[in-house]
């Protein structure tokens, strides 16, 4: 199976489902010719066209709003937002709108669009190109929140979030974007909230978002040098959430960590840890659950300072060290 990057994996989503289907397109800034902040859609618009790859003014409420509209008529947007900071501007289109207009319409209405958004911290971007907000989406009913770590699951969940008749906002990592990984040629569907255990292991669980992932088992392999075997379990998709995958890992190992980007307060690890203590694996912990995630502070440009603001590699090990030993 060839290997390629996270952001050629989402193009690959994108140009099959618009072939597959006139009613697919994209709209969002810059994302014709210039092929959009991050380049993933680069070379499409030659494919395509500006009709279905329309690039627009520098609004995000129009975006969001035109995405409500065109959804509700049939068609099935794909918008972009450059930084998912922005999506501040667009947050009554889509609570107020997306996600409510299916139930308040009775069904007889529904909103297949999927919000597709650069997010997270570690390319020295600053605060306000930085944030981790996923969780304001993931609070909201009749929104579906996906945030893939790997090409192979970007790919699929992509193509499943297009093909779903509800809103699907779906984060993407700017550290992601340059991540390899095995992916299929052609179109495959993975399942809309259901988890993967990235890394088999029977000492400790560690839950973890986005790039988290990958810290995750870089951490773990530092940690089987040590003989602490690490079990590294990746939601996908936020909402829904694939509690039962977390619950029987836990089950298995009797320990917990969860790390997130997310700033720690109100965060979805909190999310991630009520799952954990609210089953049958609170009664298989050996210990507290350990929660990892952002300080409460903007996210700073200075590289050094903004890697304090979020966990890091170190971090997870230091926690799953004192896991094991108690102390």
């Amino acid at each position: 199976m060839r290997e390629i990057t996270y952001a050629e994996a989402v193009r690959e989503a994108l140009s099959e489902a618009m072939r597959e289907n006139e009613d697919v397109f994209m709209m969002g800034e810059d994302i014709g010719v210039y092929g959009g902040a991050f380049g993933v859609s680069r070379g499409m618009v030659e494919e395509f066209g500006e009709d279905r790859i329309r690039s627009t003014p520098i609004s995000e409420a129009v975006i969001a709003g035109a995405s409500v509209g065109a959804a509700m008529t049939g068609m099935r947007p794909v918008f972009e937002l450059q930084f998912s900071d922005f999506i501040t501007i667009a947050l009554d289109q889509l609570v107020n709108q997306a996600a409510k207009i299916r139930y308040m319409y009775g069904g007889k209405a529904t909103i297949p669009l999927v919000m597709r958004t650069p997010g997270g911290s570690g390319t020295g971007a600053a605060a306000q190109h930085s944030q981790s907000l996923e969780n304001w989406t993931a609070h909201i009913p009749g929104l579906k929140v996906i945030q893939p770590a790997t090409a192979y699951d970007a790919k699929g969940l992509l193509h499943a979030a297009i093909l779903d008749n509800n809103p699907v906002m779906f984060y993407e990592h700017k550290l992601c974007y340059r991540t390899s990984s095995d992916v299929p040629e052609g179109k495959y569907v993975l399942p809309i909230g259901v988890a993967d255990v990235k890394r088999e292991g029977k000492d400790i669980t560690v839950v973890a978002t986005g790039i988290m992932v990958h810290k995750a088992l870089e951490a773990a392999e530092t940690l089987a040098k040590e003989g602490i075997d690490i079990e590294v379990v990746d939601p996908r998709t936020l909402v829904p959430l694939d509690k039962e995958t977390i619950v029987h890992s836990v089950m298995k190992t009797g320990r917990a960590v969860v790390v997130t980007e997310a700033v720690k307060r109100s965060g979805f690890s909190a999310e991630l840890a009520s799952v954990i203590v609210e089953n049958e694996s609170f009664d298989f912990l050996d210990a507290p659950v350990v929660r990892l995630a952002g300080k409460e502070v903007p996210i700073p440009y200075h590289p050094e300072l903004e890697k304090l603001a979020v966990p890091q590699v170190t971090d997870i090990i230091t926690a799953c060290r004192k896991l094991m030993t108690g102390n």
